[in-house]
């Protein structure tokens, strides 16, 4: 996977490769002989910026346009949100601990969240036709704004790397007992999408690991879940799929001795368990007991993606053994793991990344919350 370690902003010889400007026709060019020329600079109160002039389009830009923190007035607090948001803390807390507004940090937020989206389909087309590993999947359970409104994300897992290959959220209805008061407040609120539930968000998913595997069959590791065996039989490649299936089994009360089958399961499904109980430790607003919850569906995907990041490129596979060997590591992506430095040193460019429909929905903010007053859409021109 080609990704440049020195961030943008240190380099002293910045030479771009091809123009920043969408509608030009070198904006997709991926090789050399990119023709600019050096059109002057510009100087902040820490560095020299250097500009350029592209010469298909004549357009200007500066160093600026290929760095994450395009466009933002405190580019610094990037790395210490990121650090932060992994580390369990709410947006309050780190607005407090960085000496900004909490607005801020929820901002940068989505930012991390659609350049960690960016990130990880790099990181798939560096993949192509090389999946060649048994992949976990289970639905990781949440829920946006309130309890009523419930939803799964689907979180493939290579067996033997523990790469997080995707994410795809799955809304459903609330289940389980409920109160008179909780069922009348369930039916008076507005309808929101479904996009299929958990067997459209499973065929979303086989689509991504097809196009990964290649030529090759895949092998799927499930829970037993229906939705995933109706979404593999009605598949288009249903033939290349192997489903196999470790049922949840009943369990007796905490402490009691496992059954064989359910040692099967937790032998099958531990690195999609492992990545579970990582979110439920590490984000605040998915712990079982919080007052930090997502109230939007779109917001909590992106908080996903960045932890998908972090869990692939920045922690080591087991810190029990002090192995700092990342899951990039392992599908040779990367040589070391990476720091927060590292993942935002270049800036990605949405028109130049190829995103799924679902992905390109979560990342222009379009997915929305029908209770919620406001649904803030991405649709910047600039600062894409």
């Amino acid at each position: 996977m080609d990704w440049p370690h020195t961030p943008v902003e240190r380099l002293q010889d910045f030479r771009p490769s091809f123009c920043p400007r969408p509608e030009c026709p070198d904006h997709q060019r991926t090789g050399a002989g990119y023709r600019f020329r050096r059109n002057g600079s510009y100087a902040t109160r820490r560095r020299v910026v250097p500009r350029f002039r592209c010469m298909t389009c004549g357009r200007t830009y500066s160093r600026q346009a290929f760095s994450v923190g395009y466009f933002l007035k405190r580019p610094e607090l990037l790395c210490p949100v990121a650090a932060g948001l992994q580390a369990g803390s709410a947006h309050r807390q780190l607005a407090r601990t960085l000496g900004c507004a909490p607005s801020t940090v929820t901002r940068l937020s989505a930012r991390l969240g659609r350049h960690s989206m960016l990130l990880m389909s790099l990181a798939r087309q560096a993949l192509q036709a090389r999946l060649d590993e048994p992949v976990v999947l289970d639905h990781f359970e949440t829920f946006e704004l309130s309890q009523d409104l419930p939803f799964g994300v689907a979180t493939p897992v290579g067996s033997r790397s523990w790469f997080v290959y995707g994410v795809d959220p799955a809304p459903h209805a609330r289940t389980g007992r409920r109160t008179a008061p909780q069922d009348t407040r369930r039916r008076q609120r507005m309808r929101r999408p479904t996009r299929g539930g958990y067997a459209g968000s499973t065929r979303r998913t086989l689509d991504v690991l097809l196009s990964l595997a290649g030529q090759q069959p895949l092998h799927l590791v499930g829970d037993g879940h229906p939705a995933y065996t109706q979404a593999t039989a009605k598949h288009d490649e249903a033939g290349r799929i192997q489903l196999q299936k470790f049922p949840n089994p009943k369990r007796g009360p905490k402490g009691s001795p496992r059954s064989d089958e359910a040692k099967a399961r937790d032998r099958a499904m531990f690195p999609v368990d492992l990545l579970h109980g990582l979110l439920r430790h590490s984000l605040a607003a998915h712990r079982r007991e919080t007052i930090a919850f997502g109230r939007r569906l779109n917001a909590l995907c992106e908080r996903l993606y960045l932890a998908a990041v972090w869990r692939n490129f920045v922690k080591g596979v087991s810190e029990r053994k002090a192995d700092r060997t990342t899951p990039a590591m392992k599908l040779a992506l990367t040589g070391k793991p990476w720091k927060w430095k590292e993942v935002l040193s270049r800036r990605l460019f949405v028109t130049r990344q190829k995103l799924t429909d679902l992905e390109m929905l979560l990342y222009r903010r379009d997915w929305t919350t029908p209770d919620l007053p406001a649904n803030t859409r991405h649709h910047l021109i600039y600062a894409d």
